[in-house]
């Protein structure tokens, strides 16, 4: 089977962890170009030393390059405001993108959740690293009892953060609560992320919490570690860091839910993960580079398999 070509818009952490694990793990993609703004950015280099098209002009370097027009999927990896002009020149061109950034403009894809359902869309956002963590553990809540709220708070090693990540906080807490109401399936949805400044860095943690309107403690406990497993299939790195916790709150008077008046009943859930890199580019602790260039990569082999299989 005929392998796609891929480029990566963005030469930082982001994409160059990306560009690491397409050279490394694909099966049905090609590693074509990588695009940066920095002429000594150290990803840019790495592409070089790999044989892999590397331009500092930006996505006006990539398209003036022969290699452009043999490119069929395209990952950004820049900013919620540069994709913005990326997506329309690239839809213009024909490219099938794949979005790791907050910007949003295409419908959100987590991959344990819903890969398959937006694989012809001509942009996927791939949320955030926080939601790429917490939404399937919302959304295996969500599977065997209705979530009245889910809030999830993503704590990362501040050394893990680039400047792409740092410019996007805001971005990041908007589309991560959306997408944990719209693919996670919680009513109402909150995003909380903090830049750990720890010193040696901590790994990646994420903390789930979810008012879940039932009793079944163990329906929503094995459904939980059976997501937990799914997820460790992409990224061997994610794992609970301990048991699933419950608390039923009665009309707590003490409790209160955004946009929900009055005392909170229900089964309050919290789960705490912990997320290790692969160190295929930052050291193990950058859980939050690995789980969103792993369902980046799995989004983009699916879609791959999927057009082949349609061709053939």
């Amino acid at each position: 089977m005929a392998k796609i070509k891929v480029a990566i818009i963005g030469s930082g952490n982001i994409g160059t962890d990306l560009m690491i694990k397409v050279l490394r793990n694909a099966k049905h993609l090609e590693m074509a170009a990588l695009v940066g703004v920095d002429p000594n950015s150290d990803g840019l280099a790495f592409a070089r030393k790999h044989n892999v098209f590397a331009t500092h002009e930006g996505l006006d370097g990539l398209r003036k390059a022969s290699v452009y027009k043999d490119i069929g999927i395209v990952f950004d990896a820049t900013s919620a405001k540069a994709h913005i002009g990326h997506d329309k020149i690239l839809r213009a061109d024909g490219k099938i993108i794949l979005d790791l950034t907050p910007a949003a403009i295409g419908p959100y894809v987590i991959p344990p959740v819903n890969l398959g359902a937006h694989l012809a869309a001509p942009n996927i956002n791939m949320v955030t690293c926080g939601g790429q963590a917490t939404i399937p553990i919302v959304a295996a809540v969500a599977r065997v009892a209705p979530v009245a709220y889910a809030e999830i708070v993503a704590s990362i090693a501040s050394k893990s953060a680039g400047p792409g990540t740092r410019a996007n906080i805001d971005e990041f807490t908007e589309t991560t609560a959306r997408a944990i109401e719209s693919v996670g399936g919680a009513k109402r949805g909150k995003a909380i992320i903090v830049l750990n400044p720890a010193e040696p860095p901590l790994v990646m943690r994420d903390t789930v919490f979810c008012l879940a309107e039932s009793d079944d403690e163990a329906a929503i406990r094995t459904s939980v570690e059976q997501m937990v497993e799914t997820v460790r299939g992409y990224v061997p790195g994610y794992r609970l860091k301990q048991q699933v916790q419950f608390e039923r709150l009665h009309n707590d008077p003490t409790v209160r839910i955004p946009g929900r008046p009055g005392p909170v009943s229900g089964l309050k859930v919290s789960v705490f993960l912990e997320v290790e890199g692969a160190g295929h580019y930052l050291p193990k602790y950058a859980g939050n580079l690995d789980i969103m260039t792993s369902a980046a990569l799995a989004t983009a082999e699916r879609i791959a398999e999927t057009r082949a299989k349609a061709a053939a």
